[in-house]
């Protein structure tokens, strides 16, 4: 809890500090295998670093969500049918670190970016704060090529409405 709390006022801190210079504000997050990624809050969405041009779904799990996993499969065939056009970045949060982590997605054959909520928790923060997410999961955060959210989902969506989602903002 206390964790919880210090990552929340941080992220507000950060929030606060940039809006009041008018400055983008920016986290650096990585994944499990350490790749790091910059991710700078825009008016309508975010910008990531090295998906730029991208469609991104940024889906937040959990490895005990029955509909997490049963999603994990079509996000899977999506991110191998649209490689290069789409990046899928996935937060697990329920509480994996980057070496459990590590084990779930070699276990299940993951082929996306995956990031750890636990190690990552002021970014978790900033997007409960910025998209109003009150911890359902799967949730999930699309966005276009331009990184502007376009589409936000609590629930599980099939495969078949994934891949319209990925359709419409690939234009």
């Amino acid at each position: 809890m206390k964790k919880l709390l210090t990552a929340l006022l941080l992220t507000l801190a950060l929030v606060s500090t940039s809006q009041a210079q008018g400055k983008k504000s920016s986290l650096q997050i990585k994944d499990i295998n350490g790749k790091s990624y910059t991710i700078t809050g825009t008016p309508e969405g975010l910008k990531i670093s090295g998906m730029e041009g991208k469609v991104v779904f940024l889906e937040f799990f959990g490895h005990k969500c029955p509909p997490c996993l049963m999603s994990i499969p079509h996000l899977i065939d999506l991110q191998k049918k649209h490689k290069g056009k789409l990046a899928i970045i996935a937060v697990e949060v329920q509480g994996f670190d980057n070496s459990e982590l590590k084990r779930f997605v070699k276990q299940k054959g993951i082929n996306y970016t995956v990031v750890s909520g636990t190690d990552e928790h002021l970014f978790v923060s900033y997007i409960s704060q910025r998209a109003q997410w009150q911890g359902s999961i799967p949730f999930l955060l699309a966005l276009d090529k331009k990184g502007d959210v376009q589409y936000i989902q609590a629930g599980m969506l099939p495969e078949s409405a994934l891949e319209e989602l990925f359709t419409q903002l690939s234009k």
